[in-house]
């Protein structure tokens, strides 16, 4: 029995670089989207901060854009991962702080809840008589967003992860490495 389960820790072991590439993908996609969004209407990006008290906020505007879009490069490539990964955490830790902890947890919010549930019948009943409902869902359920923090906490442990075990073997960091101890 040991050894069978020895066996299956060393089959294992061979796709322990599956998730780190899997995280530095979705994180690039996720960093992606809303550093392009940012990086479009950086004017907006910079009022929307002062709204919310941000100090500095065409600064920041731009400090947060500068790192999501090079976070989704360097992610993407695997290149500075431990790195880039750090000041990641921050704009998440700040986007929760200032957008989404007052909402709860959930980013999507739950229907067995009263309130969003009635709120869910009001729309569906509007889409129902007013517009194509059944080309606005074919897509999917309608829902109700929330906006709270829980896929910014998941973003957080992800890049936690980056920055333990780094980007694994498929990575622009792992050909810099083998090449610098060839060098040595």
């Amino acid at each position: 029995m040991i050894e069978l389960y020895n066996r299956f820790l060393n089959a294992a072991k061979m796709l322990e670089d599956i998730p780190l590439l899997m995280f530095r993908l979705i994180l690039a996609y996720v960093f992606m989207q809303t550093g392009l969004l940012k990086l479009h209407d950086i004017g907006a990006i910079a009022m929307w901060f002062d709204s919310m008290g941000i100090p500095l906020p065409t600064l920041n505007a731009y400090m947060a854009t500068a790192t999501e879009v090079a976070g989704f490069i360097l992610l993407f490539l695997g290149l500075g991962t431990r790195i880039i990964s750090i000041p990641l955490i921050v704009v998440m830790i700040v986007a929760i702080l200032t957008v989404h902890m007052d909402h709860g947890w959930l980013a999507i919010a739950s229907d067995s809840v009263p309130a969003v549930a009635e709120r869910l019948e009001a729309a569906r009943s509007i889409l129902q008589e007013y517009g194509n409902y059944e080309w606005l869902t074919g897509a999917g359920s309608f829902v109700i967003l929330n906006n709270g923090m829980e896929f910014e906490v998941m973003y957080i442990g992800m890049l936690l992860a980056l920055v333990s075990f780094g980007p694994g073997r498929i990575s622009a960091d792992y050909l810099v490495e083998r090449m610098m101890k060839k060098k040595m």
